[in-house]
């Protein structure tokens, strides 16, 4: 019988209780990335995914390079992260403050707050496509009537348009996690650090600014990470409400992707797109963790 009191045993132990879990990364983590990898490297069509190995080339990449597609694609995800990301921050910490106050039917403000988030993304969407329709959609009615506009907006040929209602789906179904994140953060921070703060005559804005945002820091960063991620990988509210266009307003890094593998299949190219997006999102997450990292120290 082996003896786990024993420092050399319990090492060993410690590494068979780790086993499982590293082994299930590595086939749904790491296997999967090297298999774009490689792929991204070969001219493979999707009638060869699976056949013989193709000779390595860095072709997809040179397509990468001197593609207009590509860089636009870049511009409106670079644009759609910042619009989202920022708007979605700012929505998410006003409804936090605002659901952390005491009031009657706090925890019935908390669940609408959270409704969004718990629909279905594909669902959802499909329901903003109907209201931002141009023939019958609600939300052209609404501006009609309260005379914003003078004529319908054509959501789905008008690329500004397209972006912005892809942006406000976005918001409307991301900020609720902001701000869900955001209320535990809130929660977390000591009263005593508030009353200090009032005992030395600070004001609102400047407990504001002074003890609730240096405190929630840490948070903001881990959910800008996420938001950014989010944005960069959402493929369903884009393909459902504008299917990249028009005319590539909405096609981002995710959209292009797919567009690539699977409406032209050329596999070698979507592979390669996958996996400069990875490298972009590993980019972005590491210096916004060490910059709020930083802020904190």
């Amino acid at each position: 019988m082996i003896d786990f009191s024993s420092p050399k045993h319990r090492s060993k132990f410690g590494y068979m209780l780790l086993a499982p879990a590293v082994i299930l990364m590595a086939l749904i983590i790491i296997y999967p990335i090297l298999l774009s990898v490689d792929i991204s490297l070969q001219d493979v069509r999707i009638a060869r995914v699976g056949g013989t190995q193709a000779p390595w080339t860095t072709k997809n990449y040179d397509w990468l390079i001197n593609s207009e597609e590509f860089w636009n694609s870049i511009w409106v995800t670079a644009r759609m992260v910042f619009f989202v990301g920022g708007t979605s921050l700012v929505i998410g910490l006003a409804t936090a403050l605002l659901v952390n106050q005491k009031f009657k039917g706090r925890a019935l403000a908390r669940l609408f707050v959270a409704l969004p988030w718990a629909v279905p993304e594909v669902v959802a969407t499909v329901i903003w496509a109907w209201m931002l329709d141009s023939s019958f959609g609600v939300i052209n009615w609404l501006l009609l009537k309260a005379g914003f506009i003078s004529e319908a907006i054509q959501f789905g040929s008008n690329a500004t348009a397209a972006f912005f209602a892809v942006c406000f789906v976005m918001i409307w179904k991301g900020y609720p996690l902001v701000s869900i994140m955001l209320l535990a953060g809130l929660q977390s921070i000591p009263a005593e650090q508030y009353q200090a703060a009032k005992v030395d005559g600070a004001s609102v804005w400047q407990r504001f600014f002074y003890v609730t945002l240096p405190n929630l820091a840490p948070v903001i960063g881990v959910t800008m990470v996420m938001t950014t991620l989010w944005v960069f990988r959402d493929f369903s509210i884009i393909y459902v409400l504008t299917q990249g266009g028009p005319i590539g307003a909405t096609t981002t890094l995710s959209m292009l992707t797919f567009e690539q593998a699977f409406s032209f299949f050329r596999m070698g190219q979507g592979a390669a797109v996958g996996v400069v997006t990875m490298i972009i999102c590993a980019i972005i997450s590491r210096a916004l963790v060490g910059r709020f990292a930083k802020s904190v120290h």
